[in-house]
């Protein structure tokens, strides 16, 4: 199971057994039911997402399924496995779940969505009017109302519109059971577990919200005849940059916006009631503003993703920083206590049971509690991270100050250096490594295989032999072109393909327990998948190498099908982005 921290209110859903009501220090999270598969596929329990709101938190597993825990009056009874197939993501508001599946179905279940039996799951998406649009990509839930994004670009709203938040004069629609529509040619939709309040990001980077603007949540300035934002407003941003995510909690909203011409490029605005401690700083907040923290000044801090809750916020920063800020009535912030937080403060937690780096987990703030969770999703940064700790096929050995030695790849780093005939970087990478310490050597080969920030005073002195601002992707595909490069066949019957068989134990673990074995023979073994057809086999290839599909593919059914098969049958690393998603995603865009 995945590594599981919580920390927060444990009172209405009794999430932890034998645990008080506020758990203000984090502790391991442990399912009820854990220990009754021990014989489960480890890859099959690993935590996906969480969701979490007042009244329910459902978690999502890697394989598509989910459990979910409910308030109910039985506080010892065990969480219940949802009885859907293939889901995708997860939404839970106050008083509302919704379920996307792989295939585009949204299921949802509340009292504003079916009166008559709020606690069974029905379609919402079939429900849509326009045929066309109930292929959906992505849901929100707010307090009580579920948003939904289709495969055209298209929002719609359902549930309840009591503050205005489908955009309509609640006074001609107090709720829907039907989804409407709210607007065409939208990127993304933004709400929150607490929030009645949404936000609508068109293709052209513009902001558009409506619902309840009480205490200026919406950013739109505040006035009595504004305490409610009865249609789609356009929202001024005074800041340049690209909005990469808006979340919002009861009385507040964070916006996170890019910029590549400023340092930080990433930086964070809230707007709303300082009231709740939810800005982190001292002042109430009318429109989006910066918040200003040493925690997070430069690059070096860079934001990787934030959540909000109710009332507070947490932060992961690249270089392995948690922060957090705002209400703390539970001991939501993990402080050890339940004092609010005005401003945004450095977060301590217990050593991590896998001993990773905090910057590759995720977080996710419900109503009054909170969850850090590792990733069940690789991505090829952590795949070659990984494959740098596998010493079974290390071919170049480095030593430190200490005459330690410490062994890496020579296939990646031929590729992660920059290529120059006049110079070895090799040798110069071997006299970085003598003046470091093994702990520093281990940082320096990490940042080299991952482009990822561990050490800014140790990434200053490799900067300049690395190809640091070359994707992963792109030095994947560079070997991916190399056929001299490739040292293990797969043969079909009409081609044989070639692969490193680095890439192979990185990214198959059928092909990892086949080479890793000491019984196996290593060579230049041949096998056979004649099962599948030359172009899925094709689509394989390609994006076993960069995470990706090549643009001019076309695909059908049959293909899907196919690879569905392969990918079980190769037992690929699932990573992020999924190539099931992603084949699905490009039939619809494609149909």
């Amino acid at each position: 199971m995945n590594d599981c921290l919580f920390f927060g209110q444990n009172e209405n859903q009794k999430l932890i057994k034998n645990e008080p009501e506020r758990i203000t220090n984090p502790i391991q999270f442990k399912f009820e039911n854990e220990n009754e598969n021990e014989n489960e596929n480890e890859n099959e329990k690993q935590i996906k997402q969480i969701s979490s709101s007042h009244f329910s938190t459902i978690f999502l597993f890697k394989n598509g399924k989910a459990i979910e825990y409910l308030s109910e009056k039985d506080p010892n009874q065990n969480p219940s496995k949802i009885q859907i197939e293939n889901i995708q993501k997860v939404t839970v508001g106050f008083a509302n779940e919704a379920i996307l599946t792989k295939e585009g179905n949204v299921f949802a279940k509340g009292y504003d969505i079916n009166p008559k039996n709020p606690k069974e799951f029905i379609n919402i998406s079939s429900l849509i009017k326009d045929k066309k649009d109930r292929i959906i990509e992505d849901i929100v839930s707010g307090w009580n109302s579920i948003y939904l994004l289709t495969s055209n670009q298209n929002a719609y709203g359902i549930g309840s519109n009591g503050y205005v938040q489908l955009g309509v004069d609640s006074k001609k629609l107090s709720k829907t059971e039907k989804p409407i529509l709210m607007m065409k040619n939208v990127s993304k939709i933004f709400s929150g577990n607490s929030s009645n309040h949404v936000f609508l990001l068109n293709s052209n980077q513009e902001l558009f919200g409506c619902g309840n603007n009480s205490y200026a949540q919406l950013g739109l300035g505040y006035t009595r005849k504004e305490a409610k934002i009865d249609k789609l407003t356009k929202i001024k941003i005074i800041t340049k940059g690209k909005i990469i995510d808006i979340q919002s909690g009861y009385a507040h909203s964070i916006m996170l916006i890019e910029n590549e011409n400023e340092n930080p490029k990433r930086k964070l605005y809230s707007c709303g009631r300082y009231f709740f401690n939810g800005l982190g700083k001292n002042e109430d907040t009318r429109i989006f503003t910066e918040i200003k923290s040493s925690l997070f000044k430069n690059d070096n801090d860079n934001i990787l993703e934030f959540s909000v809750g109710c009332f507070q916020n947490l932060i992961l920063t690249s270089n392995g920083k948690l922060i957090g800020f705002g209400g703390n009535f539970y001991g939501e912030l993990g402080t050890g206590d339940t004092k609010q937080q005005k401003i945004p403060i450095q977060l301590e937690l217990p050593e991590l049971r896998f001993n990773e780096d905090i910057s590759n987990y995720h977080i996710s703030c419900g109503y009054y509690n909170s969850f850090l969770y590792s990733p069940s999703f690789s991505n090829l940064e952590e795949d070659l991270i990984k494959l740098f700790r596998r010493k079974e096929f290390c071919d170049i050995s480095f030593k430190t100050e200490n005459g330690e030695i410490i062994e890496a790849h020579k296939l990646i780093l031929k590729y992660r250096l920059n290529q120059n005939q006049n110079e070895n970087q090799n040798e110069k990478l071997q006299e970085i490594i003598s003046k470091k310490s093994i702990k520093e050597s281990n940082q320096i080969f990490e940042m080299i295989y991952s482009n990822k920030i561990i050490n800014p005073k140790l990434y200053s002195e490799i900067k300049e032999i690395i190809n640091s601002n070359e994707k992963i992707e792109e030095t994947m595909k560079r070997i991916y072109l190399n056929e001299n490069e490739k040292d293990f066949i797969i043969e079909r019957k009409e081609k044989q393909y070639k692969f490193p068989k680095l890439i192979l134990i990185m990214r198959s673990e059928l092909y990892r327990g086949m080479f890793l074995s000491v019984t196996e023979d290593k060579s230049n073994k041949v096998t056979d998948y004649s099962e599948l057809s030359n172009k899925s086999f094709q689509i394989l290839e390609y994006w076993i190498y960069s995470n990706q599909i090549k643009n001019e593919i076309q695909i059908t059914q049959e293909i899907i099908e196919e690879l569905k098969t392969g990918i079980d049958y190769f037992q690929l690393n699932q990573t992020n982005p999924n190539l099931f998603d992603l084949l699905i995603r490009k039939f619809n865009n494609q149909n």
